[in-house]
């Protein structure tokens, strides 16, 4: 018997870091739900301490999945602990994740603590977390540029204080795999109680090298491997859950363990976390890339044609694509469109707003001749997100653009529910169109990103509009889809002022340590 990897998702949390992919709680939850039915093992669903959504957040995922450990991500204090506790206490299973930074610069520059009061803090904060959570985990943050000697003596400590699992980060990215792999055997092989804990790694891709990193831990000993959808995460994102899963099923003859992921359930997931926090995935993306399973080149062709295996290492199916559409029109019934979210894994929290989904899906039909599961898992994300208390809501467009003429947009825009008229040029009709948005809302934002993907093929495809808005320390990212990218375009527009124009603030627990020291 091969041993079991343990997958620890982290994408509702540490993904969440990512300027511009805040979740709400409905987000987290239809997320929650596709990772359970992936199989996830541990899904870190939050940090309790940065707000009161984010609490309510972590403690929703915990009173609705049975099948999944439910984590939540806590400092090595006791307010951030008791929350953290208290958000997981109605899970199935529960477990707390305290960390403190460990590295000489993150000490005396972040912390302004000497190592003996770090450990002193991450014992103290462990034993309080065991008192409360049966399942605690532990993290040196910044363990990849930390001293090994320090380590060991402070993960020592922790494991006698009981801790059960205890997680190697290296927060910045910096490590290669030779280096980072001898750094995990010589933690285990020095440390004493090494072998009463399951030992964890969290890598970061600042240099490209966290799958390689935490597949090299594998090989060292790991058997946690932290990570997250299409890799997302703060900076250049973390290891790839798909990247790690399919790695290690594929390479069997090299890996000595395996995870017990339903990898037919990887696209999903990853189609789900794209929609929802408007960060598209590359095409030559790994896995769940457009590409990763096409072949142009006309000895490719020939050679899968005549044999799959010699050129595709892996089955597309296996990892969830596959050619399902809908083939619903506008005379299909609820029934067969709920049914269909369903099998999507999307649930639709109440009944108006499966009667506004399904509006939208009749207003679809009507403009496509057919409807893939990709345009139904669009439908589902703006109904969570277009709901009437958001300040803006686009009533009607006009954009117009000729040859040697300067285009122009005139719309109406719902502001708090009173309707006002605008109108603007521009260099095209979606810079006029976003003008004329802002002449109604005045934000005072700046536009970062501005993206396009098509959802599915042919040319009546819905577009799907990335957009990204930045004003004063806050980024935020919007989406929207139409067969008329223009009409995206606002629809994007609009949803990301209406997260700028949120009241709702996080706490980045890699930054704000001021409040770790009550400052």
């Amino acid at each position: 018997m091969k041993d079991q990897l343990i997958i620890f998702d982290t994408t509702m949390r540490d993904g969440e870091q990512s300027p511009g992919a805040s979740m709400t709680c409905e987000e987290k939850l239809q997320i929650a739900h596709q990772l359970e039915r992936m199989k996830v093992d541990v899904i870190e669903a939050g940090f309790p301490a940065a707000s009161k959504g984010d609490f309510e957040s972590v403690r929703s995922v915990a009173q609705n999945i049975s099948n999944s450990t439910i984590c939540g991500l806590a400092r090595a204090n006791e307010k951030d602990i008791r929350l953290a506790a208290d958000a997981v206490k109605p899970a199935k299973s529960a477990r707390v994740h305290t960390f403190i930074a460990t590295s000489p610069i993150h000490m005396a520059q972040k912390l302004r603590m000497e190592p003996d009061e770090v450990i002193e803090q991450a014992v103290r904060s462990v034993k309080l977390a065991k008192s409360l959570c049966g399942d605690v985990e532990f993290s040196p943050e910044d363990a990849g540029r930390s001293e090994t000697e320090f380590l060991c003596r402070i993960l020592e400590e922790v494991i006698s204080a009981g801790a059960n699992t205890i997680n190697i980060p290296d927060t910045v990215g910096y490590t290669v795999p030779e280096q980072f792999a001898k750094l995990i055997v010589q933690l285990r092989e020095r440390i004493p109680n090494s072998d009463k804990v399951v030992w964890s790694v969290h890598c970061h891709n600042d240099l490209g090298f966290a799958v390689a990193n935490s597949l090299a831990s594998v090989m060292a000993g790991v058997r946690q491997i932290e990570c997250t959808i299409n890799g997302l995460g703060e900076r250049a994102g973390n290891a790839s859950l798909e990247e790690i899963v399919m790695a290690v099923r594929t390479r069997q003859d090299y890996f000595p363990c395996d995870t017990n992921i339903d990898s037919s359930q990887i696209v999903p997931a990853s189609k789900m976390v794209s929609a929802i926090t408007g960060f598209p995935v590359q095409p030559n993306k790994a896995i769940v890339g457009a590409n990763a399973f096409a072949h142009e080149s006309g000895i490719h062709q020939d050679g899968v044609i005549k044999h799959r295996e010699t050129y595709e290492i892996m089955r597309a199916q296996d990892v969830g694509w596959t050619t399902n559409q809908l083939v619903l029109g506008k005379h299909s019934g609820r029934t067969a469109f709920k049914q269909r979210l369903s099998h999507l894994g999307i649930k639709i929290s109440s009944e108006d707003a499966l009667n506004s989904a399904f509006g939208r899906f009749k207003d679809l039909a009507d403009k496509k001749h057919e409807i893939f599961d990709e345009d139904l898992m669009m439908l589902a994300t703006e109904n969570v997100g277009n709901q009437p208390s958001e300040r803006y809501q686009l009533i009607s467009l006009l954009a117009h653009s000729e040859t040697g003429e300067t285009p122009l947009a005139n719309l109406v825009l719902a502001n708090e529910g009173e309707e006002v008229y605008a109108e603007a040029n521009g260099s095209g009709p979606i810079d006029a169109t976003f003008k004329a948005i802002e002449k109604i809302a005045q934000s005072g934002s700046s536009l970062e990103l501005y993206s396009v993907n098509a959802i599915t093929r042919g040319t009546d495809s819905q577009g799907e509009v990335g957009v990204r808005l930045a004003k004063e320390a806050r980024v935020v990212n919007g989406t929207g889809a139409d067969t008329d990218i223009v009409v995206a375009s606002a629809k994007a527009y609009i949803d990301a002022l209406n997260k700028l124009s949120s009241s709702e603030e996080k706490i980045n627990p890699q930054i704000n340590e001021r409040l770790f020291k009550g400052e």
